[in-house]
């Protein structure tokens, strides 16, 4: 049989066209969820060179916010509200990683993400209320401007059934849990588990499943938890609720279990304004939009509570 050009053109066209489709679905879910930034030169490569929790201006900023990373939803609204309130502030960098890595950089100084180091100062850290209290001595005001509870998001339709918290101990479930070491939320589902369950849920979900790696301890969990769940590599992950209200607001195919508010815990969110902001007016007045209504109003669309 003869096999024409033409034929063979058309082949390798149809085999380079389901290659394409195959690297789109693997990344199909893949941050950035945010608007970047527009620029001259736009690299962004998925899988590869994706940094999705450093946003704006590194670069002569006149104002770097540390943000709480799973807040990273609220970030585009809030620099544009802020923006408009005083356009004399543009140039904006922020970033949203695990509280736990935030407060480490500013203890000491730096952070180094691939080749890029960072030693940038802050001049507003935003975590939960213990931690901020934990480094009062670092802060010139502190205020509460959000509160967020637990939630359990399971893959689209809740295929294992999922019913509350006491479901976790079952050992054949994949479970994404924040870590405990940098991330406030781990603490939080911590006690959660203690009071549903007492030391058999608290032990078989973070010793014996993390032993056996069904329980997978995240390194920023903001971002893992509801890829692994996206990606079916985990069966549920304890999350605020806003970040299940994010990823069904942005299409992705997660569902909620909701965890009953005897079994809750309610997080509260503070500002502070570090001593040695190199930025202190622009730092007053980012705190004060943040306990805005304005701000308040777009915590709430995310999913936050605000009083």
């Amino acid at each position: 049989m003869n096999i024409t050009r033409r034929t063979i053109v058309m082949a390798n066209m149809f085999l380079a066209s389901i290659f394409q489709l195959n690297a789109q679905d693997k990344h199909r879910f893949d941050p950035p969820w945010n608007n970047p930034p527009k620029s001259a030169v736009e690299f962004t490569v998925p899988g590869i060179n994706n940094v999705p929790d450093l946003y704006g201006d590194i670069e002569n900023p006149q104002l770097v916010v540390f943000f709480a990373g799973n807040q990273f939803m609220c970030v585009d609204d809030l620099l544009a509200g802020f923006r408009r309130k005083h356009p004399e502030i543009q140039r904006i960098f922020v970033e949203t990683l695990p509280p736990g890595i935030l407060a480490k950089q500013i203890e000491g100084g730096s952070l180094t993400l691939g080749n890029l180091r960072i030693t940038t100062k802050p001049d507003v850290y935003t975590a939960g209320k213990d931690r901020i209290q934990s480094m009062s001595h670092h802060f010139s005001s502190t205020h509460v401007y959000a509160y967020n509870k637990l939630t359990l998001m399971v893959q689209k339709g809740n295929p294992k059934k999922m019913t509350g918290l006491k479901d976790l101990n079952n050992a054949s479930l994949k479970i994404s849990m924040p870590n405990p070491a940098w991330e406030g939320i781990g603490r939080q589902i911590e006690k959660a588990y203690r009071s549903v369950g007492g030391e058999a849920l608290y032990n078989a979900v973070m010793k014996d499943k993390v032993k056996d790696g069904s329980t997978y301890l995240t390194r920023i969990h903001h971002r893992e938890s509801p890829m692994r769940i996206l990606y079916g590599e985990s069966d549920v992950a304890p999350v605020w609720t806003s970040e299940v209200v994010y990823q069904k607001m942005i299409g992705h195919p997660v569902d909620e279990v909701v965890i009953p508010k005897e079994d809750n815990i309610r997080a509260t969110y503070m500002a502070g304004q570090l001593k040695n902001a190199p930025h202190p007016k622009e730092a007053k007045l980012f705190v004060d939009f943040l306990t805005s209504e304005e701000a308040k109003s777009i915590y709430g669309k995310y999913g936050f509570e605000t009083d």
